[in-house]
C-alpha cells in the first residue's frame, strides 16, 4: 500500500477505479425479465466501462462482481452467474488481451467449480503480458474473508520461523492480500442508489473517494462514468492531513 502523494490537491482522473456493481436483479425485474437477463446486461455496462477506461488513460479497474455473500441467493441464480462468468472469460478474453488489458480475478478459489476455476487461470495467463489496463473481478470475494486469509498466511509464516512478528506493518500486511501489487483504489463507484461498501476491498478502501449514483448497473453508461470523474476531480484528498494553505 502505497502512500498518497497529493495534500489538499484536486486530483484529475483515478489511478485506479473500483465499483460496485448494483441493481442487475431489480433491473430485470423492473421489465419483467428474469434475473440471470439483468446479468446479462450487466455484462454489456461492463464492456462499456472497460473500453471508456481505456481511452481514459485509467491504469487499473477493480468490479464486485460475486461476493461470498451471493452464495445465499437462489441455487439456480448462482448456478447461471457462474455459467455466465465461465462464458465471458470463453468469449472476451481475446478482445480484452487485443485491447492491452489484464485479467485478474481476486477472491476465494475454493467452493467454485473446477473447470471456472481452469478458465480463471487460462484467462489470467493469457493476458498477463498486457499492462495498458488491469482488470481485476471481484468473483467469490469477501473484504473481511480477504484479511482473515492475509492474517492467517501470516501466522503461518511466523510459526515456520520465516517471519519475524515484529516485521509485521501497513505495507507487509498489503503484500497478503489477493489485491497484492495493487495501488489502492482512489474512487469508488456504486451504482443501484445504495450508500455502502458491501464488504468491498475493506481494507484498500480507507482513503478512497465515494460516489453513488441511483442508476442500476444495466444502465450506467459513459457519460454516467464521467459524471463521476468530474465530481472526483473536484474532491479535495488530504488523506487524514490539514490542508495548509494561507493563515487568517
Amino acid at each position: 500500500m502505497s502512500a498518497p502523494s497529493m495534500n489538499g490537491q484536486a486530483p484529475s482522473l483515478p489511478r485506479h477505479l473500483a465499483i460496485i456493481m448494483d441493481g442487475n436483479g431489480r433491473w430485470a425485474v423492473r421489465r419483467g425479465l428474469s434475473r440471470h437477463e439483468g446479468h446479462e446486461m450487466g455484462i454489456e455496462a461492463l464492456r462499456r466501462v472497460v473500453r471508456a477506461c481505456v481511452a481514459r488513460g485509467i491504469p487499473y479497474l477493480t468490479v464486485y462482481a460475486f461476493s461470498t455473500e451471493n452464495w445465499e441467493r437462489p441455487a439456480d441464480e448462482v448456478a447461471a452467474l457462474m455459467r455466465l462468468l465461465d462464458r465471458v472469460l470463453i468469449e472476451e478474453v481475446d478482445e480484452l488481451a487485443a485491447q492491452g488489458v489484464r485479467v485478474r480475478v481476486l477472491g476465494r478459489r475454493k467452493g467454485l467449480p473446477e473447470d471456472l476455476v481452469a478458465r480463471i487461470e487460462q484467462a489470467c495467463q493469457k493476458t498477463a503480458g498486457n499492462d495498458r489496463l488491469i482488470l481485476s473481478v471481484a468473483w467469490n470475494y469477501g473484504g473481511r474473508a480477504e484479511i482473515v486469509d492475509a492474517a492467517q498466511a501470516i501466522a503461518r509464516e511466523a510459526a515456520a520461523g520465516r517471519l519475524d512478528p515484529e516485521a509485521i506493518n501497513e505495507t507487509l500486511f498489503a503484500e497478503y492480500l489477493y489485491t497484492a501489487g495493487l495501488p489502492d483504489p482512489d474512487l469508488v463507484i456504486r451504482t443501484g442508489g445504495e450508500f455502502r461498501i458491501s464488504n468491498f476491498l475493506l481494507w484498500q478502501v480507507a482513503y478512497a473517494e465515494f460516489w453513488a449514483t441511483p442508476v442500476l448497473w444495466p444502465d450506467f453508461s459513459e457519460r454516467d462514468l464521467d459524471e463521476a470523474l468530474e465530481a472526483y476531480r473536484h474532491r479535495s484528498r488530504r488523506f487524514g492531513r490539514v490542508e495548509v494553505g494561507p493563515q487568517p
